[in-house]
């Protein structure tokens, strides 16, 4: 930047100088300054296609889609014969969610320049998108005061229309030598501007360990702000969950805010209050809240490596809806999560509990899922 405005200070009316200066501009994050940097080059120069296209790239950085996508088309108007601005303008309406529009112009790039690396790699990203989830899980608890709790599961989601979603879930648990399993459904309504609004429950057969039935909703609302500040995204999730036992009756209410932060990291804060009711006793209300850390520690073309630590403490377990009693705990733990192919990961996560009457609990929990 220090060199860019010594030379325009020595050539003032050098747009070519002040095409670098606005793109600097974007490079550094000072978006605003950029995008007015290229609108003053275009009232000198409206036809240049490069200062189009720098425009648009940060109006994408800035999360307007449709300015971006105007800026494209403009671009593409003035060089109709450059590749790399049909790549552009493909991933624009990629991004606008005008997935043929974008394969066409992705093709229309190959057609100008056949050997156009971006424009491969465009048609292949517009591959049809999974539909499905299949998620496969164990974990145990390996208690200080009991033998080792266990639990198997297996959960279907399925997004059959970009307004709809199904999802239906297997669990076995094992408790003091007692198995129980049970069934889970649940559907998600995808409401354009609103978020997302699932409903569901399950029913099991319980021997007196899990409930014998649950109902829960959940309305979940994300925002993105773009890349010009340290927030990048904030997402707000509530729900409401209601268990029934044998001899109790368990209402949860959860909240949580997730930050979305720089290079991938993501911050989240929860709190839950849950309502215990068990025969022979009143009603009473316990809280918790937990916070969550998530950041990238490597990545290649085809694989992704992301890790987590957390802490939660509550007043009843946080973590395991089948654990009742009113002991306070306090948790540490983490994870890791590696998608080792393009439609394929594993997780894993770790934590340790400690609780009233010197009792601790410490959890390990491994999951497999595909997308197809």
């Amino acid at each position: 930047m220090r060199i860019l405005d010594q030379r325009i200070a020595l050539a003032p009316n050098d747009l070519d100088l002040k095409a670098w200066h606005a793109r600097v501009l974007g490079w550094s994050g000072n978006l605003a300054a950029g995008q007015q940097e290229y609108l003053a080059i275009l009232t000198l120069s409206p036809n240049d296609p490069d200062v189009w296209a720098g425009l648009a790239n940060v109006y994408t950085r800035e999360g307007k889609k449709n300015d971006a996508l105007l800026a494209l088309d403009r671009a593409v108007q003035l060089d109709p014969k450059r590749a790399d601005l049909h790549a552009a303008h493909a991933r624009a309406m990629r991004e606008a969610g005008k997935r043929n529009a974008s394969r066409a112009e992705f093709q229309k790039a190959l057609s100008v320049d056949p050997t156009s690396t971006e424009a491969r790699a465009g048609l292949h990203s517009l591959r049809g998108e999974p539909k499905n989830e299949l998620r496969l899980g164990n974990e145990t608890d390996f208690l200080s005061y009991s033998a080792a709790n266990h639990g198997s599961s297996a959960n279907l989601s399925t997004r059959w229309t970009p307004l709809l979603g199904t999802s239906f879930g297997f669990g076995a648990y094992q408790r003091g030598g007692v198995v129980a399993e049970k069934l889970t459904a649940s559907a998600t309504a995808h409401l354009p501007r609103w978020g997302a609004l699932t409903a569901g429950g399950a029913v099991g057969h319980d021997n007196a360990v899990i409930p014998k039935s649950e109902a829960f909703f959940d309305f979940d609302r994300g925002w993105k702000t773009g890349e010009a500040t340290v927030l990048r995204g904030l997402e707000l999730d509530y729900g409401q969950h209601w268990y029934w036992y044998q001899a109790a009756r368990i209402l949860t209410l959860s909240g949580t805010a997730i930050f979305y932060l720089p290079r991938e990291w993501s911050f989240s804060l929860a709190a839950t209050g849950a309502r215990s009711a068990c025969s022979g006793t009143g009603a009473a209300w316990r809280p918790s809240g937990s916070m969550r850390m998530v950041f990238p520690l490597a990545a290649s073309k085809t694989s992704q490596l992301s890790g987590n630590i957390f802490f939660a403490a509550g007043t009843e377990n946080f973590a395991s809806a089948d654990q009742i009693g009113g002991f306070a705990s306090q948790t540490y733990g983490g994870g890791l999560r590696f998608r080792f192919a393009e439609r394929q990961d594993v997780s894993c996560a770790i934590s340790h509990q400690r609780r009233t009457q010197n009792r601790t609990d410490t959890y390990l929990g491994l999951s497999y899922g595909i997308h197809f």
